[in-house]
């Protein structure tokens, strides 16, 4: 097991809204309109540009989430419209669950799908994968400092938790050690049991756990991370259909282009502040069709 990097203690004050699908395009707002229900972003593109239809969940802090007007926003959001912008396509967004945001892609009902969504090597031969634009470690919280977690094993015989779906599932069933082990469709309802003590420990992704300990700083929490850049599952992508080649070549033309040029490191900054990872250091880690 790789020595864990401890993350300072911060602890997301989010109102998580439902799950169901949508039909119909989300509207996106910047903070400094949000409030007045509006979207404030604005193309550049002319009005004939491409549409690309984004798939995403919305209930997903500070990647993809709403705000009381039902806008969507966060780092995936601004991500993708400012790759759009630079490779001459508008994006709208489709609010989907979990599970349904990937079958969206992969029957064609949706271009693309992001939200928080890490490299595995099963999704890299179902779907087309991006390259990395963002560093996005795998990481436990906990609140009792008595615990005192420096690495996944000294989380044996504790209740721990992740979400429905993710990696940090599929890294605590391949340690076989964690009889007491369980599931949450949402990262709200994960650190909801948390607090409550209804469980030990989460794992989640790191900045996840890092916006919601900075937007709920009346609960003292602690965060450990447990994956470094050199390994694949710590790098987020953007999930296409196989094949899409055209569309998976002009998302990283644009991902390389952003990074470039400091555009992700700077929505990094907006929502995690200077303790976010910073996406211009994420390496490449696509293996095939990216």
């Amino acid at each position: 097991m790789k020595q864990l990097y401890r993350i300072l203690p911060l602890v997301l004050s989010v109102g998580m809204v439902g799950c169901n699908n949508s039909s119909q395009p989300e509207t996106t707002a910047s903070n400094s309109t949000q409030e007045k229900g509006q979207d404030a972003f604005v193309s550049s593109l002319p009005a004939d540009a491409p549409v690309i239809k984004v798939a995403t969940t919305g209930t997903m802090p500070p990647f993809s989430f709403q705000d009381d007007y039902g806008n969507m926003q966060g780092i995936d959001i601004d991500s993708i419209r400012a790759i759009g912008e630079e490779e001459g396509f508008k994006v709208e967004f489709y609010k989907e669950t979990w599970q349904d945001m990937f079958d969206s892609v992969e029957s064609g009902s949706r271009d693309l799908a992001i939200s928080g969504i890490s490299y595995k090597d099963e999704r890299a031969e179902r779907y087309g994968l991006s390259n990395s634009y963002f560093f996005n470690p795998a990481a436990v919280m906990y609140a009792k400092p008595e615990l005192n977690v420096n690495s996944l094993d000294d989380l044996q015989g504790k209740n721990i938790s992740a979400m429905e779906g993710s990696k940090q599932v599929d890294q605590a069933l391949a340690m076989g050690k964690y009889s007491n082990f369980s599931t949450r469709t949402t990262a709200f309802l994960l650190y909801e049991d948390l607090i409550q003590g209804k469980t030990d420990a989460i794992l989640h992704d790191l900045p996840i756990l890092q916006y919601t300990a900075k937007n709920h700083p009346e609960y003292k929490v602690n965060i450990v991370a447990y994956e470094g850049e050199d390994n694949p599952s710590a790098q987020q992508v953007i999930l296409m259909a196989k094949g899409n080649d055209e569309l998976i070549n002009k998302v990283n033309d644009g991902i390389a282009k952003l990074k470039a040029s400091g555009t992700f490191a700077k929505i990094g900054e907006k929502w995690l502040g200077e303790q976010g990872a910073a996406p211009e250091n994420a390496t490449a880690t696509n293996k095939e069709g990216a």
